[in-house]
Formats: structure tokens, sequence, C-alpha cells
């Protein structure tokens, strides 16, 4: 059993990472180290995948840990 506190801690944590990742991913793709030539039209560079690698596995923990706090704040109490 999780207490309500605990998973408004763990809905929180889930927010956070939902709202702050795909603006750093926006950051990472406007970065001039994430390409070998202009923007979006030409190769990504190691900097790019290593961001993206990150970003989906950050926003991927962040969506499960937002899925379990919500579940456990909505349980009924025995």
């Amino acid at each position: 059993m999780i207490s309500k506190l605990s998973a408004r801690l763990l809905v929180l944590a889930g927010l956070f990472n939902v709202v702050i990742w795909p603006r750093f991913a926006k950051a990472v793709t406007d970065d001039d180290r994430a390409w070998a030539g202009e923007h979006w039209h030409s190769a990504p560079q190691a900097f790019f995948w290593v961001h993206a690698v990150l970003i989906v596995t950050a926003m991927t923990l962040g969506v499960v840990v937002l899925v379990i706090g919500i579940r456990a704040h909505r349980s009924p109490r025995v």
C-alpha cells in the first residue's frame, strides 16, 4: 500500500518529468552541437542521440511514475 502523501509525491514527480523534458528536448534540437550542419536538414550528431535516449527514458519513467501515483491516489483504503 502506498500512502496518499506518497501517491501525491509520485504524481508531482511524474508531472515534473512530463512538463520539463519536452522543453529540454526543444533546447537540444536547437543546439548547434546536435547537427552536422543546418538544423533538421543535416545528420544528427552523437550529442543529439545521447540526449534523445536520455529524454525518451526520462519521459517513459515519468509517465510510469505518474500513472502509479494516480492509481495509488485513487485506490480505496482498506
